[in-house]
């Protein structure tokens, strides 16, 4: 489990043969590692929070948005996500802008409200932000592998040609 803090970018972390609860304790040592207790994480020179949310730990809330996903569209169910999880460690990679090539970062305004997408075309894997609305600060709202056909990559390049002039 230890052994998941040293995987770099773009290795994936090795959690297939974990228990739940193993897993899961691996996965947060990333997530505390990188996000939870890092609170120099920035993007653009602008400090990246966590979604707030009423009543919910907005830490616990955006580690559930990193390593699952919705099932079911109508109740809003999630359930794990091997190929978010074992991508975990790249969220804290391409907010820092390490990559340099094959990435493209854009904002698009969507149905609710503008959206920071940081795109790894070679990796196919997305991070979605939402700057605050005086623009000082981000909220990370998720980060998925694009999977599947060309439909999901297609709907990425339908959103870069969209892209505002500037980066929010």
């Amino acid at each position: 489990m230890p052994l998941n803090l040293l995987v770099k970018y773009n290795k994936l972390l090795d959690i297939k043969g974990m228990s739940e609860t193993q897993r899961e304790i691996s996965l947060l040592g990333v997530f505390n590692r990188d996000i939870r207790n890092n609170p120099a994480v920035e993007f653009l020179n602008k400090k990246v929070h966590p979604t707030p949310e009423d009543g919910k730990d907005s830490m616990e809330r955006l580690f559930t948005h990193l390593t699952t996903k919705i099932t079911d569209k109508s109740t809003r169910k999630r359930e794990f996500d091997i190929s978010r999880s074992i991508r975990l460690h790249w969220v804290k990679f391409h907010i820092e802008k390490q990559k340099k090539d094959n990435i493209l970062i854009f904002s698009v305004e969507e149905p609710d409200g503008i959206r920071t997408y940081i795109y790894d075309k070679k990796e196919e894997y997305v991070i979605i932000l939402e700057p605050l609305r005086n623009r000082s600060a981000y909220f990370l709202l998720s980060a998925y592998y694009i999977e599947g056909k060309d439909k999901a990559r297609n709907k990425m390049m339908k959103k870069y040609n969209r892209k505002l002039s500037e980066v929010f």
